[in-house]
């Protein structure tokens, strides 16, 4: 059924979410702020379901940020354990529904063991999906794909006349991944924090004042609507 006010013929191809304000959010019910991290996940997977809805075929979700280690010890334990937990209580759901999982961001030793087993299995158990592609992005900087993509470079000896766009491309963690059409960032905040730097050259931005737990299909529906109000010229001019 058509979505009031969305045209499915222009619908995004690839959203992507900066999923931020959990903290704030159980701050203001004077809860820990795991507590808003676990809010957060229902969020999470409402807004999967609204983009399964509208036709969204690529969506990409900040989980971890190569910068979040530097926050409180327990909280960086707790969010390694519920990332855990999410893929346990939801992978097998998002496969039945058509969904491939993916996870883009550096497997190095900051990332327990156990967590990239349960990653390996949740890409291997939906990896014959096409409905939609859910990009976890978990131990991720943008920087620092970029740095990982030349370093490949590098070590294959490309030489420097055969360095452009799409040498770097292809080394970066899903080169098959079109690029964003679509970001949306919650809280209020107006940056991108790292966040598929390459990727996002001409991503449409959608900034709402909404908190990430508070955040329902509805809203990204809402993001949908204002994306598709946009003229979109990459640096051209319409004719």
């Amino acid at each position: 059924m058509p979505i009031d006010g969305i045209d499915p013929n222009t619908v995004p191809n690839h959203v992507a979410c900066v999923m931020d304000g959990n903290g704030r959010w159980a701050r203001a019910r004077g809860l820990p702020r795991t507590a808003g991290h676990g809010a957060g996940e229902e969020a999470m997977f409402d807004t999967v379901d609204g983009a399964l809805e509208v036709g969204v075929r690529w969506v990409s979700m900040f989980a971890f940020s190569t910068e979040n280690w530097r926050r409180p010890p327990d909280e960086v334990r707790y969010l390694m354990n519920f990332n855990e937990g999410i893929l346990t209580r939801h992978r097998d759901d998002l496969a039945q529904k058509g969904v491939r999982i993916r996870f883009a961001g550096r497997r190095d030793w900051h990332v327990p063991k156990r967590l990239l087993r349960h990653m390996d299995e949740s890409m291997a158990l939906t990896a014959g999906n096409r409905r939609m592609t859910l990009t976890i992005c978990f131990n991720y900087g943008g920087r620092a794909e970029i740095v990982d993509a030349v370093r490949a470079l590098v070590a294959e000896g490309t030489r420097a006349d055969k360095l452009d766009e799409r040498a770097i491309r292809s080394r970066l963690y899903w080169p098959d991944m079109p690029d964003p059409d679509l970001v949306v960032r919650t809280s209020g905040e107006y940056r991108v924090s790292n966040f598929l730097l390459w990727q996002l050259a001409y991503s449409e931005l959608v900034f709402t004042d909404v908190l990430w737990p508070d955040f329902r299909r509805e809203n990204l529906f809402d993001a949908i609507r204002e994306y598709q109000s946009r003229d979109r010229r990459y640096g051209g001019v319409k004719r």
